[in-house]
């Protein structure tokens, strides 16, 4: 079961790294044709076309990330479940952002690839903003 853990310690970074590059066709890849995402905004139900276009037209971009105290289960050979700690830094409309928070991904087996169908994620400390100058 360790490689089954690499593997969705490798998709959740490869997930990441999307967001990053700004990358809606990997981003889209990536997401169940039906699926939830909760934070701090409240809840919204997620497909693949609108999370291209949330990744593509975002007032948003991330600078760095780091994941932290990973931990994957199984529940069933279809299912992953994938929690920790990620420390983030980017902008959001124009304002420095830098987090740590807690996020939670389930995959579930699509074939022969996994698709996320959730994605949570709650701020574990206030953002830390720049010292005026």
């Amino acid at each position: 079961m360790t490689n089954d853990k690499q593997q969705i310690i490798d998709l959740e970074t490869r997930f990441w790294q999307s967001m990053k590059d700004k990358d809606p066709t990997a981003a889209k890849a990536m997401i169940a044709d039906e699926g939830l995402v909760a934070g701090r905004m409240g809840t919204m139900r997620i497909d693949p076309a609108k999370y291209a276009k949330m990744t593509e037209e975002g007032q948003w971009t991330l600078k760095s990330f780091d994941l932290k105290d990973v931990d994957v289960v199984f529940p069933n050979k279809d299912t992953a479940i994938i929690a920790y700690k990620v420390h983030q830094t980017g902008d959001h409309k124009g304002q420095p952002r830098d987090m740590t928070c807690a996020d939670s991904t389930v995959w579930v087996r699509s074939g022969d690839s996994w698709k996320s169908a959730l994605h949570t994620e709650t701020i574990l400390e206030d953002a830390k903003q720049p010292e005026p100058a």
